[in-house]
């Protein structure tokens, strides 16, 4: 199983928001801090504003903040917001009907089983639970991430 892109670059997102929460961050600082496209930054970043796990605001105070306390973004959430169709295999696709052993084929269940299973173990980690475990969080340094933005990043 792989997740997309997106689903790790809005990963990504919350834990730099969660590690400077309550701060707001320029969208343009996230996309230095993780080297990623600011264009591509963007999209990401509406998909979890539609999704309530981040606000964003425009203009010179603006940036984006986490909509949620850490400890209530529930990873499972999150992955399911970014990834509307988790279909392992092709058989998974409502209404495909390519495979000639469908509705008599014992891998799909136990691949749902196994999806469900991931989900559940997701579910049970916070955003909070992983920012409070990943040493890396130390070495990001935003300096007021409200304020202007950082000369290393300019």
């Amino acid at each position: 199983m792989q997740l997309n892109d997106r689903t790790d670059f809005g990963l990504r997102v919350l834990l730099l928001l969660g590690g400077a929460a309550p701060a707001r961050i320029p969208a343009r600082t996230i996309a230095a801090v993780h080297r990623l496209s600011y264009t591509h930054l963007q999209k990401v970043i509406q998909e979890l504003e539609a999704a309530g796990f981040v606000d964003t605001r425009r203009g010179r105070s603006g940036g984006v903040s986490l909509a949620l306390p850490p400890e209530e973004i529930r990873i499972g959430d999150v992955i399911r917001a970014m990834e509307p169709h988790l279909d392992l295999v092709r058989c998974f696709r409502h209404g495909d009907r390519t495979c000639v052993l469908t509705g008599g084929c014992g891998l799909a269940s136990a691949l749902r089983r196994g999806l469900a299973a991931f989900l559940e173990e997701m579910d049970a980690v916070s955003l909070g639970d992983v920012i409070a475990t990943s040493p890396a969080m130390g070495l990001i340094q935003l300096e007021g991430a409200s304020n202007p933005v950082p000369e290393q990043f300019s």
